[in-house]
């Protein structure tokens, strides 16, 4: 019988004892590795490939919705938080399901049990860890970072290192000021989502960080560019100068 690769992702060490030892009672389980953070968490998945993953949301470094972001697989997913608001959304979400803590040995079997019967399936349900990934994602308030692969390893910008954001057919380019990466998201999600008091969107397929904009200089009839400092010149369409004119004085 082959056994359930599981990696137990949870920042808190008796947590990880007692995810451990609830285990210890299902044989067709194997625990292939413990983390204590995202990184390790995102590190170990690629190299061991694991089944199935118990995973803390709130965690130093990288929280459980970033990691799920960037990892290129999409095991079954047990969320294990401390946190109501967040146990919630991963249930709602359609996530495998969740352990609030502190749990019973009754409910981490009900959650385990869930887990090994969508893992029964002939064909695992990637989509709905796709679902799962982009929907916790919308459901964050207004971001404070962004995270995305870069190589082998995974990068954390601030916001303030953010330039600007500009739309490539799918996904979104983030231009930061030690390059560039993209990412698989919408226009529409970072207007929403990053703080209107630092990005606005200033054309359809720009969103630009207020403090890098040095002057705005006149391109055309009622359209006008913004000089980054730069030196790049960004698109502002008509809505988009009422906008920084109303906001910032402009």
């Amino acid at each position: 019988m082959k056994k359930i690769r599981t990696l137990i992702i949870e920042d808190e060490a008796p947590a990880r004892e007692l995810i451990r030892f609830m285990l210890s009672d299902h044989p067709d389980i194997e625990v292939v590795g413990e983390c204590g953070d995202g990184f390790c968490g995102a590190r170990e998945i690629k190299e061991k490939h694991p089944d199935l993953i118990f995973l803390d949301i709130q965690m130093p470094k990288l929280t459980g919705f970033e990691l799920l972001e960037v990892i290129d697989e999409k095991p079954e997913v047990i969320f294990t938080t401390a946190f109501d608001q967040y146990a919630i959304r991963a249930f709602e979400l359609n996530a495998v399901d969740y352990l609030l803590k502190p749990f019973s040995k009754d409910r981490f079997d009900d959650a385990l049990g869930k887990a090994l019967n969508r893992l029964g399936k002939e064909e695992p349900d990637h989509e709905r860890i796709e679902k799962l990934v982009t929907a916790a994602s919308e459901a964050e308030g207004y971001l404070t970072r962004i995270v995305f692969r870069k190589g082998a390893g995974i990068k954390i910008i601030p916001l303030n290192n953010v330039s600007y954001l500009a739309a490539e057919d799918d996904y979104v380019m983030i231009y930061y000021n030690e390059g560039k990466a993209l990412k698989p998201k919408t226009m529409k999600y970072y207007e929403e989502h990053l703080p209107p008091s630092l990005f606005i969107r200033v054309h359809r397929s720009y969103i630009v960080n207020v403090e890098q904009i040095s002057r705005l200089e006149p391109y055309s009839k009622d359209n006008y560019v913004a000089i980054l400092k730069s030196g790049e010149k960004i698109p502002v369409s008509r809505a988009g100068y009422k906008i920084l004119r109303e906001k910032l004085s402009f």
